[in-house]
């Protein structure tokens, strides 16, 4: 998941918004470059995503699902399920290489008027993010319900009070706030760009006859600000969670600190 988002902050960010807005590489517009590129961005985005589905129904399985744990959380499955992700997302998002004028690095006549490509943006929309916010919304929804169920039985068993101090507990509460952390930052973050989405049209998809003040146009960039934004923040929410991460970053800048002092001295 990490990878994928580090991908997206080098082809989406760094080669292409950079790029177009204060660098201007004439190579990335080339062909067959510039399609080529649009593809593996795209396909970036789509791995990003279905990453944080799949480590989202990890944790499902981790924690409700006892029987099928052991079979499932292994290294060659979590291998299998990588390879599948990566495959599947290239593969969907391939077509989008014909979008691209064969002569010119922008969208092609065929693609702002077919009434085929336009089924294809919606099968897209559908695809990354409609259904990936179903899942995790679902996922997260059943994980914390067995967890507050779980949490039930063990203060019956322990017959213990309220105010008593219970650490399995507090780990399980944080989990809970962890679980609907994440899928709130996924939501609001792609909200934008879904809203977008249901009035979409391919013809306007340039907005060449448009001003670039026009709100509609404001808001595709400001979902696709997000967009990008939101393939870094849960690997960044899941990785500051963990008790280990936090001490290591810590212990790292505790040594950045001291080296400064001792190039001071």
């Amino acid at each position: 998941m990490a990878v994928a988002d580090l991908v997206v902050v080098l082809l989406a960010v760094i080669a292409q918004q950079i790029n177009y807005i204060y660098v201007f590489s004439d190579f990335l517009l080339t062909i067959p470059v510039c399609p080529l590129a649009l593809v593996l961005r795209l396909a970036a985005m789509d791995c990003s995503v279905w990453m944080t589905v799949a480590f989202t129904f990890d944790r499902y399985v981790a924690i409700c699902c006892q029987k099928l744990r052991k079979g499932y959380c292994t290294n060659r499955t979590a291998m299998v399920l990588i390879l599948a992700v990566c495959a599947g997302s290239l593969a969907k998002c391939t077509p989008f290489y014909f979008v691209v004028h064969p002569e010119r690095c922008i969208p092609s006549d065929e693609y702002l008027t077919s009434s085929a490509w336009r089924a294809h943006e919606i099968f897209d929309s559908i695809m990354t993010p409609l259904l990936p916010i179903c899942l995790i919304m679902l996922f997260n929804v059943l994980t914390a319900r067995h967890i507050i169920a779980a949490n039930k039985v063990r203060r019956k068993l322990r017959n213990s009070s309220e105010n008593e101090k219970d650490a399995e507990l507090e780990s399980r509460r944080k989990s809970i706030i962890l679980l609907f952390a994440v899928s709130v930052n996924f939501i609001l973050l792609w909200m934008p760009y879904v809203i977008h989405s249901v009035s979409w049209q391919t013809e306007n998809y340039s907005y060449a006859d448009k001003y670039f003040s026009t709100p509609k146009y404001i808001l595709q960039q400001f979902g696709y600000m997000l967009q990008m934004l939101s393939t870094c923040t849960n690997t960044c929410v899941y990785g500051l969670t963990q008790k280990k991460m936090r001490e290591e970053l810590k212990n790292g800048l505790k040594y950045l600190f001291t080296l400064n002092k001792r190039l001071c001295k």
